[in-house]
């Protein structure tokens, strides 16, 4: 085990000599194989041990039982510990997010704010062979590009994995030879999670009765996979850089449209996701749908359009597709005016026996509003109150009522945060809805956006 991850480090230059390197340690058996595997190799590799310990604030004693076991077996390795207290639950309700989710932002973030703290830091996670089967599977499930189906790589940033070659079987051997103990995590056994699902029912199933070294053979197509989206990606920055880029005095980039057409088609969208990139300096939240409207631009007529993330526009100009950030004279026609008005309840309530129901007037509890309130278009992680109090995010809200996608990044929202009052023209988060209980009431009208009345 030691003479294979220290091959897997050093293939991939995951840690160099006097790096620091902070372990992720849950108290699982991985995570503990991780470390006692890394404070082997620390002495001969010429680099620093520090643990993280995230406590996400659920399951109870249990909870407290991983985290008073990672320090103890820090301790006794003598391995500096740091046990960080997060409230997963709380982060969640705040961001719209699934507990699952929360953890892992939380978690990333107290690892990245050890790493800042730290010169030549690596963060090292305990994800190996039987996780990355499944993530390839999951992303797969999901729909994803060849990026997704490739699974996790063996170094991201400052992360690294070095136990990604592993299988669970070898980790548990290597804990048994060693006489080492871990904590299990009870959750691991529920079916509500999807990777649990896949863990404990789907992946067993496959190896069982189709093929029993289906794992392996996950894996290695994700490695090819990943390898074919490296080199697309390079192909497609040769291309924009060397040949096809033309921009202008308005800050535009733009491709000659029969220069994107005779592009073989899996690279077109990787030269798309180039221009993307040079104005917004990163692909998060571009899906594989915007990548579509604007390669389909380039077969329309000149003067079409397309609303992207970020406030940019695509546009199809003679025989140029621009990208270009917001679009004044679009905006101009589609501005949106909201009119607040705060007031004591009772006014309304002697004016009207029950709160009316008007697409361009819309009535809150004032006093449930904290935060301050932005007029705005939607955000990743933006969401509304059911009835039954469950959130739901504006992007299934939108999917759900059929908005076209090219509409969705014009409708304004009313927000705090992102927790969203009020979907214009649509419906409103329940959570802020006038009650018998409420004091003072806000009211927003809107004047404008004809195309959002209904």
């Amino acid at each position: 085990m030691e003479k294979k991850a220290e091959a897997y480090i050093k293939r991939y230059h995951m840690i160099e000599r006097g790096d620091h390197v902070i372990a992720a340690v849950s108290g699982g058996a991985d995570s503990v194989c991780l470390l006692h595997l890394l404070a082997s190799l620390s002495r001969r590799m010429g680099f620093e041990i520090q643990v993280v310990h995230v406590h996400h604030g659920l399951r109870g004693q249990e909870a407290d039982r991983d985290a008073g076991y990672v320090k103890e077996l820090s301790d006794r390795w003598r391995i500096p510990c740091h046990v960080v207290y997060r409230d997963v639950a709380a982060y969640g309700r705040e961001h719209g997010l699934s507990v699952e989710e929360a953890g892992r932002d939380l978690r990333y973030k107290a690892l990245q704010e050890s790493a800042a703290r730290l010169d030549n830091a690596r963060i090292a996670v305990a994800h190996h062979q039987d996780d990355q089967a499944e993530t390839i599977l999951h992303n797969l499930f999901r729909g994803s590009g060849l990026r997704g189906l490739g699974g996790m790589a063996p170094v991201r940033g400052n992360i690294i994995r070095p136990l990604l070659w592993a299988d669970r079987r070898e980790i548990l051997d290597y804990l048994e030879r060693y006489g080492i103990d871990y904590c299990e995590d009870s959750t691991n056994g529920s079916l509500d999670y999807t990777r649990n699902k896949l863990r404990g029912k789907v992946i067993p199933m496959i190896c069982g009765e189709v093929n029993p070294g289906a794992v392996q053979h996950i894996v290695s197509a994700g490695e090819h996979l990943r390898q074919a989206d490296a080199y697309f990606q390079l192909e497609a920055e040769r291309i924009w850089h060397e040949h096809r880029i033309i921009r202008d005095d308005k800050g535009r980039r733009g491709i000659k449209a029969q220069a994107l057409t005779e592009l073989p088609e899996i690279l077109r969208g990787y030269v798309v996701m180039e221009m993307i990139k040079e104005l917004t300096g990163c692909r998060k939240d571009i899906a594989s749908s915007h990548v579509w409207r604007i390669l389909d631009l380039a077969e329309k007529g000149t003067g079409r359009m397309a609303s992207l993330p970020y406030g940019l526009t695509a546009k199809k100009e003679y025989d140029v597709v621009w990208l270009m950030r917001g679009n004044r004279e679009r905006e101009k026609e589609e501005e949106v005016c909201l009119t607040m008005e705060s007031f004591p309840a009772d006014i309304l309530r002697e004016k009207y026996q029950k709160i009316p129901e008007n697409k361009y007037t819309k009535w809150f509890d004032y006093d449930k509003i904290k935060g301050t309130l932005s007029v705005r278009t939607r955000r990743t992680g933006d969401y509304y109150t059911l009835k039954d109090g469950r959130k739901k995010t504006v992007k299934s809200f939108m999917i759900d009522a059929k908005i076209p996608r090219e509409d969705r990044d014009k409708i304004p929202l009313l927000a705090e945060g992102q927790h969203v009052l009020w979907i214009v023209g649509y419906r409103i988060s329940e959570f802020y809805k006038v009650t018998d209980e409420t004091k003072r009431i806000l009211q927003v009208s809107m004047d404008g956006g004809k195309e959002h009345e209904g």
